[in-house]
């Protein structure tokens, strides 16, 4: 977030003006007279410091060009209409991702569904475009898995599992790190394969 930093340096500045503020009041029900004297008041002030800041915010172009929302077939009309109103606001680019029947749900929000460029559909992986994946080492982020080639069976053996669902391979790969880890194997196997699925939750990802 590009006013992140700016907005965690005023509330230090903030801060050391509280403090600097407690101080003083606690220095003048000591030291001063109140009936005779003016009461001194310390500069810069808690607003000044606060309004500066406002100023130096709005002075920030916000650099997002573009808004990913996943599971958009939850979205209510309201948020829908909030999203609607956030891309005619400016250029800013938005990619709605969802389950199979959210371009038939949008369709009935005929103000919405006209702003919508294309739509395209995410199709299980093929076998050959798996083996592609597994043959160039591809692993998730964090994910260490040994680096010698999978032999014919273990390559089957995690297309079948998978069926070409990319975020249950993700899941798989994840889970075969850990049980080699555990079991202290350094090699992936058919075995260490089948074993996987069996931590975790197969369906519909």
């Amino acid at each position: 977030m590009a006013k992140r930093p700016l907005r965690q340096e005023k509330e230090g500045e903030l801060d050391a003006i509280r403090r600097r503020d407690n101080e003083h009041q606690a220095k003048i029900l000591l030291e001063y007279d109140w009936f005779s004297e003016p009461i001194p008041e310390p500069q810069p002030t808690y607003g000044q410091i606060a309004r500066d800041y406002s100023k130096k915010e709005l002075q920030i172009i916000d650099p997002t060009t573009l808004i990913l929302i996943d599971e958009a077939d939850r979205l209510r009309m309201a948020s829908l209409e909030q999203v609607r109103a956030i891309f005619d606001a400016g250029e800013i680019g938005v990619v709605l991702i969802g389950m199979p029947g959210l371009e038939k749900k949008l369709a009935r929000y005929s103000q919405f569904y006209s702003r919508i460029g294309f739509v395209h559909e995410f199709r299980p992986l093929a076998a050959k475009e798996v083996r592609e994946l597994l043959d160039q080492r591809w692993a998730p982020p964090g994910i260490c898995l040994p680096q010698q080639p999978l032999d014919a069976e273990t390559v089957a053996a995690i297309i079948r599992i998978t069926g070409g669902n990319f975020r249950l391979l993700n899941r798989l790969l994840t889970q075969m790190e850990r049980i080699l880890e555990i079991n202290g194997l350094s090699g992936v196997t058919k075995a260490v394969v089948e074993a996987a699925p069996e931590s975790l939750v197969i369906g519909q990802a």
